[in-house]
């Protein structure tokens, strides 16, 4: 599958004292190109609304490597690194790069789908399966049993 890349911008108030990137960006980030993902291929929120289910996150890390500064060339990307194969539980690896080599940080998130109605876990219906089957997969991809 092919890698899904995002471009990203900094704004100014992205920054820190110092003139790095402030360390909550970099999960902004990664929530965006989730949801820009989902988005793209028809798991827009309106259709989690009328579902009555979304996503949910458990643990949510990032891994700084590079300093980032205004005005660098940014991108992020998302692959798929560990799930169970009905989607129901999922760990997603998000690399932020600079001159689209140099990785500067990696966000990784461990994440499920909560029934709006019931506030539980549950099995996502096959709009979620569908999409999330389509996702780029990381080199060391794991089942969960």
């Amino acid at each position: 599958m092919e890698l899904y890349s995002h471009p990203l911008q900094i704004r100014w108030s992205d920054l820190d004292p110092n003139f790095h990137l402030r360390h909550s960006v970099y999960y902004d980030w990664g929530a965006l190109c989730r949801m820009e993902y989902l988005i793209q291929h028809g798991l827009t929120p309106a259709v989690m609304q009328k579902l009555h289910f979304g996503p949910i996150i458990f643990r949510e890390e990032a891994v700084f490597r590079k300093e980032i500064k205004y005005g660098d060339n940014l991108t992020i990307n998302l692959k798929l690194v560990k799930g169970r194969r009905d989607y129901s539980r999922w760990t997603i690896a998000h690399e932020i790069k600079k001159q689209e080599d140099t990785l500067c940080a990696v966000v990784t998130v461990d994440g499920a789908w909560m029934n709006l109605k019931e506030r539980k876990l549950f099995i996502p219906s096959v709009e979620v399966t569908d999409v999330f089957s389509q996702m780029p997969i990381g080199e060391d991809f794991q089942w969960l049993d």
